[in-house]
C-alpha cells in the first residue's frame, strides 16, 4: 500500500514550523514508510523577514536571517521548486522545479503556505521602477543600489544629477516601510564619511503612506513617537499622501510635490501568492477563505494557513474579523495545521486556532524602537533590547541566533565596510523583476493540464 502523503507548499514561518511538527507528532509513521512529507520550495532555507531591513543596512549579513532546510527538517522529503498550480479535482500540484522541469505531485493531504507577495497598484511607471523588500535578494539589491547611488553622485559634477542620486523615497508606512527607511537613513548617514565631496544636506529620506498615520496598529501614542522621533532624524513622513506617478528620473507624488530620484523603495503592503488567487475557490481579502481549524470549505483534505489565509480571529467580537498577516500568528497557526492534519489521518476532532496578540516591535535602527509587548508600551534603549530579544526567541535554530547576535556585536563595534558586491549589475532589480506573477497557472491551465495528461484522481 503507497504511502499517504502530505505536500506542504512553503517553507516560511509557516511552512517549516508545520513541517517540523508533523516530523515530530508522525515520527514513527515516517520511518516506518506509511507517512510521506514532501515540502516544496525554491530555496533551501527559510527567510527571517522581519530582519531583512538590517539586512539591507548592512547590520546583518545575509546568511544570518537563513535557517537551513537540511539542517531543520530532518524526515520530510525537499523538492526544490514552486507549485505553480494545484487541481484540487484531482489532490495534484503542478510543480515547477528549479531546473525548469514541469512535475506533477499528487498529495492525500495539502498545506498551503506559500506566503505572499508585495502588493502593486496599477500606477504609472511603477513597475518599471519601484524597488522591493520582500525577499532576501530584493534586500542585497536595494543595499548595493543605495550605495552605488552615494558613488555616483560623489562623482558627479552636475548639481541636479547629484540631489537627485542622494533622494532616497520609500512608500509604505506600515513596519516594512518604516524599518527600512530608518535603517537605510542610518546607513546613508555613516556612509557619507567615505564620501567627502557630498555635502550631508543633500541627502534625504522621504517617507509617504496614503494613511493619516505612521503605524497605525501600534496605537496613538507609540505611533506619533516613532513619528516624531524620525523627523528629528531629517526623515520627511507624508502622511495622507500617494504616489501618482513614476519615471527614471523623479517620483509625483498625489499631493502635487515632484521629487527627483533614483530610489524608489515600494513596501506599500502585501497580497497573496498568485498560486492562491488562481485556485478558483471563495476569498476574503484577497485570502483563502478558511474555517478555523484551517481547512478550506468542501475541501476537506486541504489546509491553508500565514499571509494566504484568512483565518477567522477568534479572539475578537467581530464575526468578520480574519488574523493579520504576521509571522507571530503564521509560526501559531503551523502548530494547529499540523496537529488538524494529523487528526485527520487518524479520524480524530479538529481544533480551532485561537491566538492573543502577544505585541509589536518595530527596530528603527540604532539603540532607537518601539514595542509594546503585551500592552507595555516602551520606546528608545529598553524597546530596542525588547524588539532584538524578541527576534533572538522566534528565530528557529540556535545556530542562527547565535550568528545574527554575533552580527549585531561585529557591526556594533566594527561598524559598516558600505561594500557594495555588485550584486545583478546592470539589472533595474525592481519589484517586477523579483517577484513576477506570470509563472503562476490559472485554474482553466491547471484544468487543461489534467486533461492533457489524463491524470486520474488521487482520490
Amino acid at each position: 500500500m503507497a504511502a499517504e502523503r502530505i505536500v506542504v507548499v512553503g517553507a516560511g514561518f509557516a511552512g517549516l514550523e508545520c513541517v517540523k511538527r508533523l516530523e515530530h507528532k508522525l515520527r514513527s509513521e515516517i520511518d516506518r514508510g506509511e507517512i510521506e512529507v514532501v515540502v516544496v520550495s525554491p530555496h533551501d532555507y527559510m527567510l527571517y523577514l522581519p530582519l531583512l531591513p538590517q539586512v539591507a543596512s548592512g547590520v546583518i549579513t545575509t546568511q544570518a536571517v537563513t535557517v537551513s532546510l537540511p539542517r531543520a527538517v530532518k524526515r520530510a522529503h525537499r523538492l526544490p521548486g514552486s507549485v505553480i498550480g494545484v487541481d484540487l479535482e484531482r489532490s495534484t500540484c503542478v510543480v515547477r522545479k528549479i531546473s525548469g522541469d514541469v512535475v506533477d505531485l499528487p498529495y492525500d493531504r495539502l498545506v498551503l503556505a506559500p506566503g505572499s507577495v508585495t502588493r502593486k497598484f496599477d500606477i504609472p511607471g511603477l513597475d518599471e521602477h519601484a524597488l522591493g523588500m520582500k525577499n532576501l535578494a530584493e534586500a542585497a539589491y536595494l543595499r548595493d543600489h543605495v550605495i552605488s547611488q552615494l558613488e555616483l553622485a560623489n562623482a558627479s559634477t552636475d548639481d541636479a544629477e547629484r540631489a537627485a542620486r542622494c533622494q532616497f523615497v520609500v512608500v509604505g508606512g506600515g513596519y516594512a516601510g518604516t524599518e527600512t527607511a530608518a535603517c537605510l537613513q542610518l546607513l546613508t548617514e555613516s556612509a557619507l564619511k567615505r564620501f567627502p565631496r557630498l555635502d550631508p544636506g543633500l541627502v534625504r529620506w522621504t517617507l509617504v503612506d496614503i494613511a493619516p498615520r505612521l503605524m497605525p496598529e501600534l496605537g496613538v501614542r507609540l505611533g506619533e513617537q516613532a513619528l516624531d522621533l524620525l523627523r528629528r532624524r531629517g526623515i520627511e513622513i507624508k502622511l495622507e499622501t500617494g504616489v501618482e506617478e513614476v519615471t527614471d528620473e523623479e517620483v509625483t507624488l498625489t499631493d502635487g510635490t515632484v521629487l527627483p530620484t533614483r530610489t524608489l523603495v515600494w513596501t506599500a503592503g502585501v497580497t497573496s501568492s498568485p498560486l492562491v488567487k488562481n485556485l478558483g475557490v471563495d476569498l476574503v481579502r484577497g485570502r483563502l477563505k478558511v474555517g478555523a481549524d484551517l481547512r478550506l470549505p468542501s475541501h476537506e483534505r486541504v489546509f491553508a494557513l500565514g499571509d494566504c489565509a484568512a483565518v477567522p480571529d477568534l479572539t475578537q467580537d467581530d464575526p468578520e474579523a480574519i488574523c493579520p498577516p504576521t509571522a507571530q500568528h503564521a509560526s501559531r497557526m503551523a502548530t494547529t495545521a499540523a496537529d488538524n492534519v494529523v487528526a485527520s489521518l487518524r479520524g480524530e476532532a479538529l481544533r480551532r486556532y485561537k491566538h492573543h496578540d502577544l505585541g509589536l516591535v518595530v527596530d528603527l535602527g540604532g539603540t532607537q524602537a518601539v514595542a509594546h509587548p503585551l500592552g507595555v508600551q516602551l520606546t528608545g534603549a529598553v524597546a530596542q533590547a525588547v524588539t532584538r530579544g524578541y527576534h533572538v526567541f522566534a528565530l528557529p535554530l540556535t545556530r542562527t541566533r547565535l550568528r545574527v547576535i554575533a552580527n549585531w556585536v561585529l557591526h556594533l563595534f566594527g561598524g559598516d565596510e558600505f561594500i557594495r558586491i555588485g550584486f545583478l549589475s546592470g539589472a533595474k532589480g525592481t519589484v517586477e523583476e523579483f517577484e513576477s506573477a506570470d509563472a503562476y497557472l490559472s485554474a482553466d491551465e491547471v484544468r487543461d493540464r489534467a486533461q492533457t495528461s489524463g491524470t486520474a484522481p488521487r482520490r
